[in-house]
């Protein structure tokens, strides 16, 4: 019983440092957004994407400033949230939404700005969109999101889980980059906006996935054998199927390994010298994990 109440104990105690943590990085994270966006992106007129781009919009034509408006765009969004999506999730998200106001209206205040008008407007979008999503990629490696379409996807995805997300992201930001072009009138802006969409989703993935993007591949040879013996001397983890051709009827043993970037030229060659009438498909692999990956990835 004392055994139980101790093992009770030490899981309360690291739920406790994980959600502090968590938060910790989430704050961090929003002010880092929150830069990017009065830093940069609203004061050259840049709408990129979501209730930040739409608050950005709409400044234009109210006093209200830019994080009470990200803040009242989220109310109805949130509320939807914490009905059909984790509890969890909705905590840290209305954390972030939270912070992402109140630091946006404070640097408003006394943060200076980066104006392009009459300058280089490429800056903006780069120095803006690498900030967001830096602010954005902390905050999903600790299983949260700045609120705003971030819960409209999660929620779409839900229920149609055969939809990608990358293409549910990029209606919604297309939609609201055309509502910056029907106001601002300016081409400029909605090309700035595209530039600073794309860093910002770079910075996500470099965050979100880190640089262990590897290769996965299938290879059919009939020299399997061969090559499956010259991969493992080089210490990747290979595993063999046995495979039927449709057309042939020829049984073979397929190959399939999974390798960091940096060591796919030398599988490639490996393949290529063993068996040049190897047929190879390869495809990105965002993140590959298990015990021996890390260590055996070069």
């Amino acid at each position: 019983m004392g055994k139980e109440k101790k093992i009770t104990a030490h899981t309360k105690q690291r739920t406790v440092l994980r959600w502090t943590a968590d938060i910790t990085v989430i704050l961090i994270a929003s002010a880092i957004y929150s830069l990017g966006v009065h830093c940069f992106i609203s004061p050259n007129d840049i709408a990129p994407g979501g209730v930040t781009g739409v608050s950005i919009i709409l400044s234009n034509f109210t006093p209200v400033k830019i994080g009470t408006l990200i803040f009242v765009l989220n109310i109805p969004l949130m509320i939807l949230g914490f009905i059909y999506l984790s509890k969890a999730t909705m905590i840290k998200t209305a954390v972030s939404v939270l912070a992402i106001t109140v630091l946006t209206d404070i640097f408003s205040e006394v943060m200076p700005t980066y104006s392009a008008h009459g300058g280089n407007g490429i800056m903006a979008a780069i120095f803006g969109g690498a900030l967001m999503g830096i602010g954005l990629g902390l905050n999903y490696q600790r299983e949260g999101t700045s609120g705003g379409t971030d819960i409209i996807i999660k929620m779409i995805q839900s229920r149609n889980p055969d939809l990608k997300i990358g293409a549910i992201t990029a209606v919604l930001d297309i939609a609201v980059v055309s509502m910056g072009m029907l106001v601002y009138r300016d081409i400029n802006v909605v090309l700035f906006a595209v530039v600073a969409i794309f860093v910002q989703s770079k910075f996500i993935d470099f965050l979100v996935y880190g640089t262990q993007e590897s290769r996965f591949l299938m290879i059919f040879s009939e020299h399997s054998e061969s090559i499956s013996r010259k991969l493992l001397e080089q210490k990747r983890g290979v595993t063999l199927f046995n495979a039927v051709g449709a057309y042939s009827g020829t049984e073979l043993r397929v190959v399939v390994t999974a390798v960091h970037r940096t060591a796919y030229s030398k599988v490639k060659r490996i393949v290529r010298e063993t068996d040049p009438a190897a047929f190879v498909i390869t495809t990105s692999a965002g993140e590959v994990l298990g015990k021996g990956f890390a260590e055996n990835s070069n």
